[in-house]
């Protein structure tokens, strides 16, 4: 039986790294639960304190067809690259130059939302198309792809 996956990212600024992936991904913010304009009168109403507020965040696919991704606040930062990481597909159904132009585009505009390009990886055919390994704005690297 397959079941549906969620992907929970630790962070320092959930709000914060909830905005990147949303924008990385064409997801959105996940709507405040029903009867509620917004997710600050959501939280004022449940009794949540001002500074715990931004304790978690959560971003949708909005066609309903990809993983939630749950951003969740913890005190330490992170030690060391990742074990798991999200590979972007930025250039589906190109190849050689123009591949790696779309991915270049691609890195750019993110490094503009805080990414940081950490390398590009040159194709080697037949099975690497080439890459360009990025990490977002609190260091949790993802790939171009």
């Amino acid at each position: 039986m397959a079941r549906d996956v969620q992907i929970t990212f630790d962070c320092a600024d959930p709000a914060a790294l909830a905005a990147f992936w949303a924008e990385t991904l064409g997801y959105r913010l996940q709507a405040p639960p029903a009867g509620f304009e917004s997710w600050e009168q959501a939280l004022e109403t449940m009794g949540v304190p001002p500074e715990r507020r931004n304790d978690a965040s959560a971003v949708i696919d909005p066609d309903g067809s990809g993983p939630r991704l749950f951003f969740q606040r913890v005190p330490e930062h992170k030690q060391a690259k990742n074990r798991v990481h999200l590979d972007v597909r930025a250039a589906p159904g190109l190849d050689g130059d123009a591949r790696m132009a779309a991915l270049e585009a691609e890195a750019e505009r993110l490094i503009s939302h805080g990414a940081v390009r950490l390398q590009r990886h040159e194709p080697a055919p037949p099975l690497d198309a080439g890459h360009i390994l990025m990490a977002d704005p609190e260091g949790n690297e993802f790939c171009l792809d």
